[in-house]
């Protein structure tokens, strides 16, 4: 590891408990109006967990303390009663169609993120995945809270324990095999990121209106990895919330992740064409092996300020 990511680790993790839920709201009145807090979870097909996330949040950080400004579900074409739950615990939700609509949606979790920042308003802005269990509002203040009192902070990621069944710490396949190989090749300055394909973040509007958005599963490494170069590691930081507990994937679906985390990756290594966006996987049928190709996420969203409709909301 490098001796300046040993002291980035030093100086830049944190526990939860290190900001008390006071110091952070006495943080908030010091100036507040440039810590309003948005807090998004993307969601599809998320009726079974979304509710809890949503109660929590409000019951902890908007009703017991004001941490919390706006809770918004942002809707990704949900064939079940995800909005509906999400609405009736208290969560804001708007549909993903219903979004800069002069450009169709495509499917993808970045595509929803990018497409948030048109709808929040928070000077930082917090990303919480819908499939959580045994959720906890830790997620949500431990990562907003360095934020709040150190204005040389721009981005912090949530770390934590991911158990897989009853193995602890079984559940980052893509992590350990995809992410973090890469980083530590190509982006050895990330190395010391826990959870960098993590769902669970916060960061400021100012720097996620400069940064391109992948479509598809690459969002975090690419949100990761281009806040590098545009604020330098120490802009960066992680908080360490716990355990996190969610739906897992089979092994195919993971396939598909990790060839879009590779080809995020390819893309910030050269700009340069790709031999083939596709990915080939084998399922057993009658006759024997059958190939099922996919296609690997080639899309990404350019900045939010080149929105014109972003650029006059924020003039207006």
């Amino acid at each position: 590891m490098l001796e300046e990511v040993e002291s980035w680790l030093s100086r830049r993790s944190w526990s939860a408990s290190d900001r008390p839920l006071d110091h952070l709201v006495a943080a908030r009145t010091k100036d507040p109006h440039r810590s309003r807090v948005s807090v998004v979870l993307p969601a599809l097909n998320e009726e079974a967990t979304v509710g809890e996330i949503v109660a929590e949040i409000r019951r902890e950080l908007v009703e017991k303390v004001p941490l919390v400004d706006e809770l918004v579900v942002i809707d990704s074409g949900s064939t079940d009663a995800t909005a509906e739950v999400a609405r009736r615990a208290g969560a804001r939700v708007v549909h993903r169609d219903a979004i800069l609509t002069r450009m169709p949606a495509v499917p993808g979790k970045g595509e929803v993120l990018w497409r948030s920042l048109l709808v929040t308003s928070g000077d930082i802005v917090c990303f919480v995945d819908a499939d959580l269990r045994d959720f906890s509002a830790d997620f949500v203040s431990g990562t907003v809270g360095p934020l709040l009192t150190d204005p040389s902070v721009h981005f912090v990621k949530a770390m934590y324990d991911r158990p897989l069944g009853e193995a602890v710490g079984q559940g980052g396949r893509v992590t350990e095999l995809v992410a973090r190989p890469l980083l530590n090749l190509h982006w050895p300055a990330l190395a010391g990121f826990v959870q960098p394909l993590g769902g669970e973040y916060a960061v400021r509007r100012s720097l996620l209106e400069q940064l391109p958005f992948p479509v598809g599963y690459g969002v975090e490494l690419a949100l990761l990895v281009d806040a590098l170069h545009a604020v330098g590691l120490d802009a960066l930081a992680q908080v360490d919330v716990g355990v996190r507990k969610h739906r897992h994937q089979d092994g195919q679906a993971l396939g598909r992740m990790a060839a879009t985390i590779y080809r995020t990756a390819q893309l910030r290594l050269s700009r340069g064409p790709l031999v083939r966006p596709e990915i080939t996987q084998f399922e057993r049928g009658p006759g024997g092996f059958v190939p099922r190709t996919h296609a690997v996420d080639t899309e990404e969203r350019p900045p939010m300020r080149e929105i014109v409709e972003y650029a006059a909301r924020e003039a207006a």
